[in-house]
């Protein structure tokens, strides 16, 4: 098949874009893509074709508007220039006017109806707040009318079906990929060196959380306050993702809570399997999420998680057998904190069983799905 892929950032640091850049590398020898993207780091370029769509990346709500805007028209172009006809055309979430397939990783109004936190002020707050605004105006347009749509969560299916009244046997369940083998510890790796480089002892208990952005949503004020409960634990957290703005807004936050010393920001990385490998357990006490990728990342590299429950986690999640599930408050955080410091052999046990779990999300059963998906689809356009 001919296939067009719309997204804004098909890169490893962007997460839908991420799970693209996946399936592409999987399938480009069996389909003919053509990406229409800002940014694209090709994974084959002797065999996907990339036309360049020419936006700004920031504001992202400005984004949103010039992508309807410029997409289409770039897309027009590009078929007249090349007599190019596509078999099937798919787009990430609201983000096009037109399309077969809505791949889809946020429920932009549930979000906003059920799951934003309270209290995210400043410039970004009120620009994502209206980013979050225009999407779930689109959202009934894209949902209700799209022939197929690819969902990552049984959650996510739950929520579609339940704003937009679509029939959960009309969207596709595609759990992401984890790239288990990459994510394993080397047995080279001097674990307890990292640690030390880093600052830790080996009777600190490392948290981790990893985020790109939207730390409000993520939930890292609640872990603050958590920790900001239990003083005198050998508690220590290391923050990896967010802009300079961000880290530093936060680093005040984490000082002005009193935790200086027990809170350490490492900025943006594209490799976040060093602080995977010194940590004891990671944490994610986020308001909403669909499947955050990084927690299965986690737990491939052998890490117990700490979560709230959340879409596509909860499907993985063995409360006491490979994390702990908590409730969506400091408190509740607070009191599995407390007990982390004795449980130093279990929660290795945890992260061996976190480890084993994961293997059903490894790549080659994404591209398999993928495959099927395509497979299905063919036979359906033939029928039609």
């Amino acid at each position: 098949m001919r296939i067009a892929i719309f997204d804004y950032r098909v890169v490893p640091t962007n997460p839908v874009g991420s799970c693209h850049l996946r399936m592409l590398a999987g399938l480009s020898a069996e389909h003919e893509f053509t990406v229409f993207a800002v940014q694209f780091e090709n994974p084959a370029p002797d065999r996907i074709r990339w036309v360049r769509i020419r936006l700004p990346m920031r504001p992202h709500a400005v984004l949103y508007f010039l992508f309807h805007l410029i997409a289409p028209l770039t897309y027009v172009f590009h078929r007249l220039k090349t007599r190019t006809r596509f078999d099937l055309v798919q787009f990430v979430e609201s983000n096009l006017m037109f399309g077969d397939v809505a791949y889809s990783h946020f429920c932009h109004r549930s979000y906003l109806r059920f799951h934003r936190p309270k209290g995210i002020a400043g410039f970004r707050g009120l620009a994502r707040l209206i980013s979050h605004r225009m999407s779930a105006l689109m959202e009934p347009r894209t949902y209700r009318r799209v022939r197929h749509l690819v969902v990552p969560s049984r959650g996510l299916v739950g929520e579609i079906s339940a704003e937009y009244k679509r029939q959960p046997s009309s969207m596709f369940l595609m759990p992401n990929p984890v790239d288990v083998e990459r994510m394993r510890m080397p047995a080279d790796f001097d674990r307890d060196t990292a640690r030390r480089s880093h600052g830790f002892s080996s009777e600190d208990v490392v948290l981790l959380f990893v985020a790109l952005g939207h730390f409000e949503r993520k939930g890292l004020p609640l872990l603050l306050d958590a920790m900001r409960r239990i003083p005198d634990s050998p508690i220590h957290l290391t923050v990896v993702g967010g802009t300079k703005d961000t880290v530093a807004q936060w680093r005040r936050h984490a000082d002005e809570a009193g935790l200086r010393g027990k809170v350490s920001f490492a900025g943006m990385h594209r490799d976040i399997r060093r602080y995977l490998w010194i940590a004891d357990i990671f944490v994610l006490p986020s308001h909403y999420e669909v499947f955050p990728l990084v927690t299965l990342e986690a737990a491939a590299a052998g890490l117990p998680l700490l979560v709230t429950r959340l879409n596509g986690v909860e499907e993985f999640l063995k409360s006491g057998v490979n994390g702990f599930l908590v409730d969506r408050t400091a408190a509740s955080i607070a009191n599995v904190l407390s007990r982390l410091p004795a449980m130093t052999a279990q929660l290795r046990e945890m992260g061996r069983n976190a480890q084993q779990d994961v293997q059903r999300y490894a790549t080659r059963h994404f591209i398999a799905r993928w495959r099927e998906f395509y497979d299905t689809y063919c036979v359906l356009a033939r029928a039609a």
